[in-house]
């Protein structure tokens, strides 16, 4: 996931989800404005009022206190305003210099302190941040409102884009006024004043709701850890992940006892290795159930809350819901070309939840169980067949994957080969965390391309997931070069023993990983357009054809060694990976297809249906039918994410909402390139390097489906995924 806050600072709270799964400017002055602008800029003070002095203007987190954020959050605005103000105010007529690139520029003290907080207040948050949050984000998303929806402003954009014929501007230019106008447009601009007050009423309870949902659901994971009271409890766990459970339970006051925290996903990681069906199932039920009003945390009203403002703020731009309207610049377009996309896999996945429930339960019956499979038994089982299956013992691949040598020996290792790049650590940049690991980053000749921050591990102040943003983004407008983020969730091994990771996690670091070399390879003059700022359903593809890497023998030969021995990974037990990786579709996509469709579910409510979502029952009885009409396993498979804890969706104002699907969208881009890739030289730097000009390094400055035709030579065909996953459909083909 990448979380980037939109340079332009009026977007600022509406896409920062910490917020992945994303960017603000960075970098010199803040007076950005024509010269012949009479206003007044003000002067900011304190940190963030000029860049940092660190390499690459790094954040220097000594000189930052939580005492900074208020009074530079309000300057920042401040400052903003008049620049804005200063546009507004230039005698000359209208320019693409002195109104689009002039409000490129703008905000650059709001910039340099949100992208600072918000990524704290995801990564390392505490009380006093998330009050800070909780006061700023509807001043942001008023602020933002008052330059989106300023008429005096746009009727200057409109004159440049109305005279963009006439003009000669570069690619990258014209891509900017079209944003810039069209952004202005979804906002609200060619709205009635009343529509408009109407909007921006709208925004302001959406970015208070959000951001109350997002911190409930954090607590919710993180304040909420499942107490075992005895050892025997946890018969079937490792050593080292029993001692981890009693630390854990000392620190919150629990001695004697074991606590295991949830991660952010309704299956928990350890559910499998426990023998004790009774304790497998208190360890499922508790991630299900959260904010459920199962505990003292319930976020449902403010879900169907959420979800009537959108189709309230659509109803006003003449959508018919919150899908329509929000998926104006998304490479599917609109909602029905994601549903359809999505809805031709659900008979074959349906068929394919039932076949291996079917199996599951005999396996169940097999081991002396009477009972039928349930979500807390269906990894354990589906882990004993593919070990007796395809003789894979899970733990055993465990223990040849150390973290730094994923990271250092195999994610960079992929990138050396590809893309010519080499790793330095360093000591000297302050972090945020002791945790965090900081990496220079250099062309193949030599030369500085950017700064890699790393923070692997999970901690309760820090919500779930795994994502990439951006500390500093590349722009040539501000000669600056990227310092980039990747955010992990691995559970960190007891204190003397070796970090080993999962397999998932192995993927997860290589998936992150893509993110960022989207974000240092950007080659953009403007911020607004550069590395990740692209759509939500491209955004996740070159993340994803990264996974292809891991198990890339080259790279595996580099990095996979057994945590003991020493011995590299045996090539037959990456076969018996591979081969297992078809099995159990019916859970590990199914989950995702289900989040998705009750995405859209959510999305394409109108107003009225909402707003008869009056009580926590309904909203759990509309989860429910929602996903019963899908025709899926939902009792054996529930989805990735109940709507109590969907944070992608409902913790910012915009967000992934609407957008979970981006994650099966791109997969089948992620599938067409791994072919390619397959077929052009796999591992080589020749292939990098035209994967590097062609899409790493366009940012969002052209259609998605060009981008692809100029690296592919096609469109992309959805049959090498449905392949993949074991699914058939008559109607595969090109996208469309």
């Amino acid at each position: 996931m990448t979380f980037k806050l939109a340079p332009l600072a009026f977007s600022v709270s509406a896409l920062a989800l910490t917020t992945a799964c994303t960017t603000m400017p960075q970098s010199a002055e803040p007076q950005s404005v024509s010269e012949s602008a009479v206003t007044a800029i003000p002067e900011g003070t304190g940190y963030f009022a000029s860049d940092s002095t660190l390499p690459f203007h790094a954040p220097d987190f000594t000189k930052i206190s939580e005492d900074d954020y208020l009074p530079a959050f309000e300057q920042g605005m401040a400052i903003q305003k008049a620049e804005v103000q200063a546009i507004l105010d230039n005698p000359e007529a209208p320019t693409f210099e002195n109104t689009i690139v002039a409000l490129e520029k703008s905000g650059r003290m709001l910039g340099r302190v949100s992208r600072v907080f918000f990524q704290l207040t995801g990564t390392h948050t505490n009380d006093n941040l998330d009050a800070i949050r909780k006061e700023v984000s509807p001043k942001l998303t008023a602020h933002g409102d008052s330059i989106t929806l300023n008429p005096e402003l746009f009727a200057r954009v409109k004159a440049v884009y109305d005279n963009r014929a006439a003009m000669t501007m570069t690619r990258e230019d014209a891509k900017l006024l079209e944003g810039t106008y069209d952004a202005m447009v979804q906002a609200g601009a060619l709205l009635s004043e009343a529509e408009v007050e109407q909007v921006k009423a709208i925004n302001s309870q959406l970015s208070e709701l959000t951001t109350e949902f997002g911190q409930l659901a954090r607590n919710a994971m993180a304040e909420q850890p499942v107490i075992f009271d005895s050892v025997d409890e946890l018969e079937g766990l490792s050593d080292g992940d029993i001692r981890a459970a009693a630390d854990f339970a000392a620190s919150l006051g629990h001695e004697g006892k074991y606590a295991i925290a949830l991660q952010n996903t309704t299956q928990q990681p350890l559910i499998p290795a426990m023998d004790k069906r009774e304790s497998r199932q208190k360890l499922f039920e508790a991630s299900y159930h959260r904010a459920d009003g199962t505990t003292d945390i319930d976020t449902r009203l403010l879900i169907a809350r959420i979800a009537e403002l959108r189709a309230e703020k659509a109803a006003i731009f003449g959508k018919p819901d919150w899908a329509s309207y929000t998926m104006w610049d998304r490479m599917a377009e609109t909602p029905e070309t994601a549903l359809g996309f999505m809805e031709q896999m659900v008979p074959a996945l349906a068929a394919t939840q039932r076949r291996e429930a079917e199996m599951l339960n005999e396996a169940i019956a097999e081991d002396g169980g009477d009972y039928e499979v349930k979500p807390w038994d269906w990894y354990r089982y589906a882990n004993a067949i593919k070990a007796e299956k395809y003789d894979l013992d899970e733990d055993a691949v465990m223990e040849y994957f150390v973290l730094d040598k994923v990271l250092e020996d195999g994610v960079f290792y992929m990138a050396e080969k590809l893309y010519g790049l080499t790793f330095e650590r360093r000591y000297d940049l302050p972090v945020y965390h002791e945790d965090v690991w900081v990496y220079t980053v250099f062309e193949e000749d030599g030369s500085e391309l950017g700064l890699f921050y790393f923070d692997p591990f999970q901690r309760p102040s820090k919500r779930g997931g795994a994502w990439m943003s951006n500390f500093v983004d590349q722009s040539y407008l501000w000669d600056t070069k990227p310092v980039i983020y990747n955010v992990l969730n691995i559970p960190k091994a007891p204190e003397g023993e070796p970090q080993l990771v999962s397999f998932d996690w192995v993927n997860t670091t290589f998936h992150e990983f893509g993110h960022a070399l989207h974000g240092f390879f950007a080659d953009q003059k403007y911020e607004s357009l550069s590395g990740t700022a692209t759509a939500r359903d491209f955004v996740e593809y070159p993340s994803q054809v990264h996974e292809m890497w891991m198990t890339w023998p080259e790279v595996l030969q580099n990095y996979a060694f057994h945590y003991e021995t020493g011995e590299p990974i045996p090539a037959e037990m990456i076969e018996k990976i591979e081969a297992a990786s078809k099995f159990n579709q019916g859970y590990d996509f199914g989950e995702t297809v289900e989040a998705a469709l009750l995405d859209m579910k959510w999305s394409a409510l109108t107003k009225e249906e909402a707003a008869a979502l009056d009580t926590p029952e309904k909203v759990s009885a509309f989860e429910r039918n929602s996903l019963e009409e899908l025709g899926l396993e939902i009792d054996l498979v529930p989805p990735r994410y109940r709507s109590t804890y969907f944070n992608h969706v409902f913790s910012s104002p915009t967000g992934y909402s609407a957008g979970y699907y981006s994650y099966l969208w791109t997969q089948m881009l992620d599938h067409d390139s791994r072919n390619w890739f397959a077929e052009n030289g796999g591992l080589s730097r020749e292939a990098g390097q035209h994967y590097r000009e062609t899409v790493l390094s366009r940012g969002g400055t052209m259609d998605y489906f060009e981008m692809y035709q100029n690296f592919a030579g096609r469109k992309p065909d959805v049959k090498y995924m449905l392949e993949y996953l074991g699914l058939t459909s008559e109607d595969e083909g090109a996208a469309e």
